[in-house]
Formats: C-alpha cells, sequence, structure tokens
C-alpha cells in the first residue's frame, strides 16, 4: 500500500475505535501504532517509542498548560465568579434580558483567568443560573445563554488549546493572545446583541420589566479587584516585558490563590481540590498528546501532509477558498470529538498546507489568524450535538430543564458564531489588528 492509503485506513481505525467508545488519546496511539509498524515495521517503532514521550514533556513550554490551569482552578474555589457576576448583573441587570447579558459578560471576564470553557461554563452555571430563574427567565434562555457564553472560556485569552497550537505551531503564545482578545470581545458584544433581540421577537423568555434588579453598591465595585489584580499581573507583565507567558502563568496561579485566600472562600479541601483537578487535566491534555505524537509520527511517514498540499495546489484554488474547506472540515469534526483532540490531530497536518497557501501577508500573520480561526470553530463544536459538551454540561446543572430546550436556546448564538467566523475569514485584521499595533 502507498503511504496515503496507510494513512487513510489509520485515521479510519482511530475514528472506528473512537465510535467503541475508547478515549481519543488511546484511539489515537493505537490506530498510530498500527500505522507506524504498517509503514516502517517494529524495530524503528519501538526506538520511536524509546524517546517519543521524554522528547515530548520535557519541554519548558509544557508547564505553561497545569499553571494555566491551576490558576483557574484557584479562581473557580475562591469564589470569584459571584464577584463578578454581581458586579455585571448590576451594570445590565436593568436592562430587558440584563442577567442573561450579565451572564455572558461574567463569563467573558471569568475566562480571562480560567482559560477553561467547561469549568466555566459550570461555574457561572452555578452562581446565575438560579438568579436567573428567580427572576422568571426561561430555562431556553437561561441554558442556552449559559452554554454559550462558556465558549468564551477558550476564547478570551488565556486559552489553554490557543497554547497548545502555540507549542504545536512554535508561535509566540504572546502575539497569539493578542490576536485573540479582538474576536473574543466580538463574541461576547455578539452575544449580548443577540440577547437584546431574541428577548424582543421571542417575548415570554425574559421580563419585561425587572423590579427587583441588582443595584451598583461601592462593595459590589470592590468585589472586582481580585480578578481586576489577577488580571493585570498576568497579562500586564506578560506585555509589558516583565516575564514570559510560563511565568506570567505562575505568576497569575499565585496571585488567584491570594485572591481566594483574601475573600476567605479557599478552605483546606478547596485547595486539595484545586490541585488534585489540575493533576487530572494536565494528565488528561498530556495523554492526548502521547497519542497525537504517534498519529502524527505515522502521517508524517506517510507523507500525506505533502500529498494533500501538491494536491490542492494543483487544484489552483484562490487560497481563501482552501481555508474556507479547512474551517468547514474543522466544524465537522467539532461534532463528534472535543477541541484539544482536533487541534492536536489536524494542526500538524493542515498547518504546512495553510503556510504554504498564497496569502498576501507575512507568514507569521497567516499563522496567527489560523490559530484564531481554528479556535474559533472548535468552540462551535461545544455546542451542537451529539457532542456539544457545554450544553451537558449546563444541563445537567439545571434541574427541570428539558435537553432539547437547551440546545433550542443556543440555535441564535450558533448564528451569530456563523457570522463571527465570516468575519474573521473575510477579514483577517480583526485578529492581526491588536498585534501590528502592539508590535
Amino acid at each position: 500500500m502507498s503511504g496515503t492509503e496507510v494513512a487513510l485506513l489509520t485515521i479510519g481505525l482511530m475514528f472506528a475505535l473512537m465510535v467503541l467508545r475508547l478515549p481519543i488519546a488511546i484511539a489515537m496511539f493505537v490506530a498510530g501504532s498500527v500505522g507506524y509498524v504498517a509503514i516502517a515495521g517494529w524495530a524503528p517503532y519501538a526506538s520511536f517509542l524509546n524517546s517519543m514521550a521524554y522528547a515530548r514533556f520535557a519541554s519548558y513550554d509544557l508547564s505553561v498548560i497545569p499553571l494555566f490551569i491551576l490558576m483557574g482552578q484557584f479562581a473557580t474555589q475562591g469564589g470569584i465568579s459571584k464577584a463578578l457576576f454581581e458586579f455585571t448583573a448590576a451594570l445590565v441587570g436593568g436592562l430587558r434580558g440584563g442577567l442573561a447579558m450579565a451572564s455572558v459578560m461574567a463569563s467573558a471576564a471569568f475566562g480571562a483567568i480560567c482559560g477553561s470553557s467547561v469549568a466555566t461554563a459550570a461555574t457561572i452555571t452555578g452562581v446565575a443560573l438560579p438568579e436567573m430563574q428567580r427572576h422568571g427567565y426561561s430555562g431556553r434562555l437561561a441554558t442556552g445563554t449559559l452554554a454559550t457564553a462558556g465558549t468564551l472560556g477558550i476564547l478570551i485569552p488565556p486559552s489553554v488549546p490557543l497554547v497548545i497550537y502555540a507549542i504545536l505551531t512554535e508561535q509566540n503564545i504572546a502575539k497569539l493572545f493578542l490576536a485573540a482578545t479582538v474576536p473574543g470581545v466580538l463574541a461576547m458584544v455578539s452575544y449580548l446583541i443577540v440577547i437584546a433581540i431574541y428577548v424582543r421577537l421571542v417575548p415570554g423568555h425574559a421580563p419585561a420589566v425587572d423590579a427587583e434588579r441588582p443595584r451598583m453598591q461601592l462593595q459590589t465595585v470592590l468585589g472586582l479587584a481580585p480578578i481586576a489584580t489577577v488580571f493585570l499581573l498576568v497579562f500586564g507583565g506578560i506585555y509589558g516585558g516583565f516575564f514570559s507567558p510560563t511565568e506570567g502563568a505562575a505568576v497569575g496561579a499565585f496571585a488567584a490563590l491570594l485572591a481566594a485566600l483574601a475573600k476567605g472562600e479557599m478552605s483546606w479541601a478547596k485547595l486539595r481540590n484545586s490541585f488534585f483537578a489540575t493533576a487530572e487535566s494536565s494528565a488528561m491534555i498530556f495523554l492526548i498528546f502521547i497519542g497525537a505524537d504517534v498519529m502524527n509520527a505515522t502521517l508524517a511517514l506517510s507523507q500525506v501532509q505533502q500529498a494533500l498540499t501538491d494536491l490542492i495546489a494543483s487544484w489552483n484554488l484562490a487560497p481563501i477558498w482552501v481555508m474556507l474547506a479547512i474551517v468547514a472540515l474543522h466544524i465537522a469534526l467539532g461534532t463528534v470529538t472535543e477541541e484539544l483532540s482536533i487541534i492536536l490531530l489536524t494542526i500538524p497536518i493542515f498547518f504546512p498546507v495553510v503556510m504554504g497557501l498564497d496569502f498576501d501577508m507575512p507568514k507569521e500573520s497567516v499563522a496567527l489568524w489560523f490559530g484564531i480561526l481554528i479556535l474559533m470553530v472548535v468552540s462551535f463544536g461545544l455546542l451542537v450535538p451529539p457532542m456539544g459538551l457545554n450544553v451537558y454540561v449546563v444541563n445537567g446543572l439545571a434541574r427541570g430543564v428539558p435537553l432539547g430546550e437547551t440546545f433550542r436556546g443556543v440555535l441564535p448564538f450558533l448564528i451569530s458564531d456563523f457570522v463571527r467566523i465570516g468575519l474573521v475569514l473575510a477579514f483577517p485584521g480583526l485578529a492581526l489588528g491588536l498585534v501590528r499595533l502592539v508590535s
């Protein structure tokens, strides 16, 4: 068999194992191993395994992942989410659909120190959902908003998937964070607009006038101090040149711990749970790294990347059409597997293809733009069935709300996601403008 045929069979075996409910890391490892042995034989495969794990995990850059996860865990356990929601609810609670808007804004702010979509959705839901239900919001609007707003956890920097993309493609993490800022804020604003339109076109899902809306008080404003301090330390330090993104993650984790202690929310049990949850999440990500490395080594041996690049070049398509096809493929993949697996599996295949396209911009700009597009697309997969992880998480916390109602609730937001992806695809400056301004 040719290398391309082996690569296609390897990918097919991986998806077959996923259908059998094997974890994605195991599916990639087994399928990649079979393909590697088929191409190179057992002895080269054994030699590859002998050094592969150390070569991957000896990288200093990987330490940024557990540090950002730990920062998010301290923020989650430290009660910061409650202060965020109280402030945003006081800020926009008087508007029609104001508490739903407050949930979006709180999710964006919490995502700035969390970096995880699922953690953002679960944490903000625990605070905001009881309030929204108490004020008369429908289960559809409340859970749909919270599931969608949770995706801001990976769109607003810091973002663990974006860090992984930076490591895989050897791009500057700080520049990627800058590139994600405007699209992330654009996502938040578009969700606020969707809520404002929805509550007017579809009456009965939010109170027309909320007489018991939260009021802005000094204590409410002071509650923002912990998250503001963490945010300024991390991003001010990184972009001020005081420390690297990895050092910024360590400083942020320590600052989040101090903030939680200052609020009196961090017990010994919560501290222990923070470290355990960080270890569990990091181990899951690193296990996926191992599976992806074996799979990608097999694909490299098969030379399928070069074959794909040559095939696309022979079509003489405009680069934008190739990008559109890659984005569409990632949207489809997002419906059947989670975001980290998609990035680890597809980026080594498609990144060389994209970098070979003739865009009228520097190669570094193309790499940054492509990373932001992929980040936006994989977050889309968190809301659509059968994967829809955010939907399941939020719905599981919302007793009495049918799952179908939550999926209906995210539909208006998915429309805005399509529009936003199209805008960033058509106007790369939305992602690159801030990078060019700061550089």
